[in-house]
């Protein structure tokens, strides 16, 4: 997820214009994905990403990382936090609406590779308030908001962390990784 240096995901009106992103970021997202066959969005994240990468990839103007992407996000399960989400007609989607713990965790526990969650900072403190992260990735972008959508907001209890790697981009990006005790 990426965040400002004062800990906002987007800025007072949703904005993220603000974020960095470049080949260097994308090839080394990549790194992630590959090892991901699950990716885990809120209602309003997946409708953003729904929105553009099916197609991204068959664009005459496709970048490297729109159709590597694109790929990837086609062939991937893709899982939903949401309440108001219908599942029916979507492609290779779940839908959550409740008892998270209950349907996450099974999912934690199948064959596969990781669950990667994009941005998505209302279902990730959703999960995180239930235990049910077991690492970030934060890029930490080089600015401060001042205000805007706060990346830990109603976050209830204590989450110990280890920092596993970081992780420093030529555009001022910096990626850390927290791994839970």
């Amino acid at each position: 997820m990426h965040t400002s240096l004062d800990g906002f995901v987007a800025g007072p009106n949703g904005e993220m214009n603000w974020i960095k992103v470049d080949e260097e970021i994308f090839d080394f997202v990549a790194t992630m994905t590959a090892q991901a066959d699950t990716a885990l969005y809120g209602r309003v994240t997946y409708e953003m990403m729904e929105g553009y990468w099916p197609k991204a990839g068959g664009q005459p103007n496709a970048s490297k990382h729109d159709i590597e992407h694109s790929n990837w996000y086609n062939s991937v399960s893709k899982i939903v936090l949401s309440r108001t989400l219908e599942e029916t007609g979507l492609r290779n989607t779940k839908v959550i609406r409740d008892r998270l713990s209950d349907k996450i965790n099974p999912l934690k526990q199948e064959d596969g590779k990781n669950i990667l969650i994009f941005g998505s900072p209302g279902a990730s403190q959703s999960l995180l308030n239930q235990g049910l992260i077991d690492e970030f990735w934060l890029f930490v972008n080089p600015i401060i908001l001042g205000q805007g959508m706060p990346l830990f907001k109603d976050v209830t209890g204590t989450t110990q962390l280890r920092l596993a790697e970081s992780k420093t981009f030529a555009c001022g990006v910096i990626a850390l990784h927290y791994e839970k005790y």
